[in-house]
């Protein structure tokens, strides 16, 4: 038996056979591989998302709406700020404007106060009147520490009174013109008399008057003045 060799055609045949069935196989595993892929993407994919738009709206209003909300307690806390200062700015203008129109205080207590000088001692009668000329209206501390006039009469002795040196206008000091002969205010210009009795305002009262007695021992001796008042035959105004 003789066996025939293939042809050129038949091997040619059998090489494009098998390279179509290679390029086959080659094709079906990337498509598999293609699938497996997309799957795998698709497992870490997030889901998807549904908006509700309905909620969506009044949340937006409520978030325009917050744009104009004050908090209450800011709110209460800025009043307070508004009110403390209109009565702080108030009340500065309105006192003085009161104190314009109530005279000071000019001292005094139920016993007796020494009249002492500037340094805080005790005066006595006979060695100030030694030192001083008739007519002299020296400063001395007086009922409450006031500044309070000692008057040396013209015989040379004291009155029995002291004047209180505050002005009943806005509380300056008063000082003694012995050229003018009266009390004359550098403040505002109010004068009193030598009593003590006004003689030109805006001082609406008259200096504040204050007993003087000399003691056992010699010491100057200022006490309340309660009775009429010989200037005006009224009600002392400072008690």
């Amino acid at each position: 038996m003789v066996t025939k060799r293939p042809t050129q055609r038949t091997a040619i045949s059998i090489i494009s056979v098998s390279l179509y069935l290679i390029n086959s196989a080659i094709m079906k595993l990337l498509s598999a591989l293609s699938m497996a892929l997309v799957g795998s993407a698709a497992a870490f994919a997030p889901a998807p998302v549904y908006v509700n738009r309905a909620a969506v709206a009044p949340m937006n209003m409520a978030v325009a709406e917050g744009e104009f909300y004050i908090d209450q307690n800011r709110r209460n806390l800025m009043n307070l700020i508004l009110v403390g200062s209109a009565a702080v700015t108030v009340g500065g203008l309105a006192v003085p404007y009161i104190l314009f129109f109530v005279p000071p205080g000019a001292g005094g207590g139920a016993g007796g106060t020494p009249a002492k000088d500037a340094l805080g001692n005790e005066i006595f009668a006979k060695e100030y009147l030694a030192s001083k000329k008739a007519g002299d209206h020296s400063l001395a501390q007086g009922l409450k520490g006031d500044a309070t006039y000692l008057i040396v009469k013209d015989d040379g002795t004291l009155e029995n009174y002291g004047l209180n040196a505050v002005c009943t206008h806005l509380g300056c000091v008063v000082p003694w013109s012995a050229a003018n002969n009266k009390f004359m205010c550098p403040c505002h210009g109010s004068q009193y008399a030598p009593t003590g009795a006004v003689v030109r305002g805006p001082a609406p009262l008259p200096l504040a008057l204050a007993h003087l007695d000399v003691d056992e021992s010699g010491k100057i001796i200022f006490s309340t003045w309660s009775e009429t008042d010989f200037r005006t035959d009224g009600k002392p105004w400072w008690i």
